[in-house]
């Protein structure tokens, strides 16, 4: 009796450390289920009635069409068992009894992650498995060794979904976020990261300082050499009139969190000559302005995706 006590508590230790360590996958509950997108191939079966049995890719406006359903019915955004649900409701209406259904996305095209800047092969590429930040790296053939700097940033908008909701109103609630790394860090695996959908990738072409705000050219500053505050603020076309200079913060990116430091300088002292102008880091944010650093993040995160094609798409409306 003993030895079977033994035994099953050394099965439960093994289960709990398995489970401590197979990385999440995302947001408790149904976030981290797949959710049917365009492109996406589904196998359809009706149990009793293979006649009905089909294979069929997700229209371009996001339904599928059914033999013997008048109307099409909107898959994408939904879980498998979700539209199997729905496919059976519609036929129990006019036509089966009690009708069984199964879906099965036998082709996922729809999760997309995009990399943009200094790889030789940029582009959006469709996951159907998580992967982590170096294994898409991979997939796009790496650095360009000629043009590149030495950070990368991830910009993950606020979903772990490729879906949102109609209605402008999602938007507001989002909370993007922003990961900082060294690109030879993550090339030599010292710092790992698994991807969501959704995600865009930056390699940089040179290291850069961002600068938001009461500033004349907001954006985007290039490091080609060491970057003092003062120097980022001219670059940007230096400070509008009224601005409160005693109040200018750097945020700071610890890498690969979402975690950051904040530094406060009076830029008065500082052109003055007496406080020392600080050097800026590679990604660091310079805020000329009192927005919370959250609106701050969520505004570089948009400038960063201008030009790409849509990351997300909406639930269609039947």
């Amino acid at each position: 009796m003993k030895f079977l006590i033994f035994v099953g508590a050394l099965f439960l230790y093994a289960v709990a450390c398995l489970a401590q360590a197979v990385p999440s996958t995302g947001a408790a509950g149904g976030e981290d289920r797949y959710r049917i997108g365009f492109q996406d191939t589904l196998d359809i079966q009706v149990f009793r009635h293979p006649d009905l049995n089909r294979r069929s890719q997700v229209n371009p406006d996001g339904t599928i069409n059914l033999f013997r359903i008048d109307q099409p019915i909107v898959a994408v955004c939904k879980t498998e068992l979700e539209l199997a649900k729905e496919i059976a409701k519609a036929y129990e209406k006019d036509y089966l009894r009690n009708p069984e259904v199964n879906v099965v996305a036998v082709e996922r095209k729809s999760q997309a992650v995009t990399v943009i800047g200094a790889v030789k092969k940029p582009g959006s590429y469709y996951i159907d498995k998580r992967i982590q930040l170096l294994t898409l790296l991979g997939y796009a053939e790496g650095p360009d060794l000629e043009h590149v700097g030495t950070r990368l940033v991830v910009f993950r908008p606020g979903s772990a979904s490729n879906c949102k909701a109609a209605g402008p109103s999602v938007d507001a609630n989002d909370k993007t976020e922003l990961f900082a790394f060294k690109l030879r860090e993550v090339e030599e695996g010292k710092s790992t990261f698994w991807m969501a959908p959704g995600d865009v990738v930056s390699v940089q072409v040179s290291d850069k300082v961002y600068v938001y705000g009461n500033v004349n050219k907001q954006g985007v500053v290039d490091m080609k050499e060491p970057l003092t505050l003062t120097q980022a603020l001219t670059a940007a076309g230096g400070m509008k009139s009224a601005t409160e200079m005693d109040n200018i913060r750097v945020v700071r990116q610890k890498p690969g969190t979402t975690e950051h430091t904040e530094f406060v300088y009076n830029f008065k002292e500082i052109a003055k000559g007496t406080a020392t102008d600080p050097f800026l880091e590679p990604n660091d944010i310079v805020a000329v302005s009192r927005d919370k650093t959250q609106s701050i993040l969520n505004s570089i995160g948009t400038a960063m995706t201008q030009g790409l094609p849509s990351i997300f798409y909406r639930v269609p409306v039947p």
